[in-house]
C-alpha cells in the first residue's frame, strides 16, 4: 500500500470514528476519490476490523458497544455469538441426511455445524471444505467419514484455502448440499467482503443441489462489498431466530 493511500485510509477511520456513521457517497466527497477507490478502501478497512458495514455505508463501533461484529480473523469471529452459532448448527443439522456430500465453507458458523455433524455419527457422510479449522479437527470425527479438502492459496484472515487451485478442484466434485455463511443479508441479496471467497462460494452454490445459508442475527440488514447470491436462491435461511 502506497504511503498516500495508507494515510487516506487512516484518515477515513478517524473521520468515521468522529461521525459514528457515514455513507460511501459522503466519504467520496470528503476525500475527493472515485467510487471504485472508496469501495476498495472501505472493503479493506472492514476486512481488517477497523470499520463495520451498515446499511447505506459504514460505521465505527467501540469494542465495548454491542454492535455487529467485524469480519475479523477466523479466531476472532469464532468467539463471537458462540451460543447463537451453536443453535444455528443444531437447526442446520436437521437438513443433513445419510449419504450426503456436504460443502461447508470457512465460516465459524459452519465450523460449529461440522462439530454437530461429528457428534451425530452418521454412517455415510462426505465433507468438502476449504476451511482449515474443519480440516484440523477432522481427526475427531468418526473414522467412516470422508473429507475432501480443497487446496489453494492460504488466506490467514479466513483461515482457508482460496483461489484458482481451489476452484479447479471444486469443478471435479459433486455436492448434494452446500452450507455457507456471509457478512450480510438483506431482503434480496447475500454478500461478503472477500472477493476470492465470493468466487468460490458462488460456484459452490451453482453446483449444489440444495443450498443453505447460516446467518446469526448480526448479519441481517447489513451489506458487504461482493455479492454471493440472491437470497431467494437458498432452500433455507437458518438463523437462531425462529421463522428465518
Amino acid at each position: 500500500m502506497c504511503a498516500m493511500r495508507k494515510l487516506r485510509t487512516l484518515d477515513i477511520v478517524d473521520y468515521v470514528k468522529a461521525k459514528k456513521r457515514c455513507t460511501l457517497a459522503h466519504l467520496m466527497q470528503k476525500f475527493k476519490v472515485s467510487s471504485a477507490t472508496i469501495h476498495r478502501d472501505v472493503a479493506e478497512l472492514v476486512a481488517a476490523g477497523h470499520l463495520e458495514r451498515v446499511r447505506g455505508g459504514v460505521a465505527f463501533f467501540p469494542r465495548t458497544e454491542a454492535a455487529p461484529t467485524a469480519f475479523g480473523t477466523f479466531h476472532d469471529r469464532a468467539s463471537v455469538n458462540r451460543e447463537a452459532k451453536e443453535r444455528i448448527a443444531a437447526r442446520a443439522l436437521e437438513y443433513v441426511t445419510e449419504g450426503d456430500i456436504l460443502f461447508l465453507d470457512s465460516s465459524s458458523t459452519t465450523a460449529a455445524l461440522a462439530s454437530a455433524i461429528a457428534a451425530r455419527a452418521f454412517t455415510n457422510i462426505t465433507l468438502v471444505t476449504n476451511s482449515v479449522a474443519i480440516m484440523e479437527n477432522f481427526h475427531k470425527m468418526p473414522r467412516n467419514y470422508v473429507l475432501i479438502a480443497l487446496g489453494g492459496n492460504y488466506d490467514p484472515q479466513l483461515n482457508s484455502f482460496l483461489g484458482s487451485s481451489a476452484l479447479r478442484e471444486l469443478e471435479r466434485l459433486t455436492v448434494s448440499k452446500a452450507f455457507v455463511s456471509c457478512f450480510g443479508v438483506d431482503d434480496k441479496t447475500v454478500t461478503t467482503n472477500h472477493e476470492h471467497q465470493a468466487e468460490l462460494v458462488t460456484r459452490v452454490l451453482e453446483l449444489a443441489s440444495k443450498r443453505y445459508l447460516l446467518a446469526d442475527r448480526s448479519k441481517f440488514g447489513r451489506t458487504g462489498l461482493y455479492r454471493l447470491a440472491a437470497r431467494g436462491l437458498f432452500d433455507a435461511v437458518i438463523s437462531e431466530r425462529r421463522g428465518s
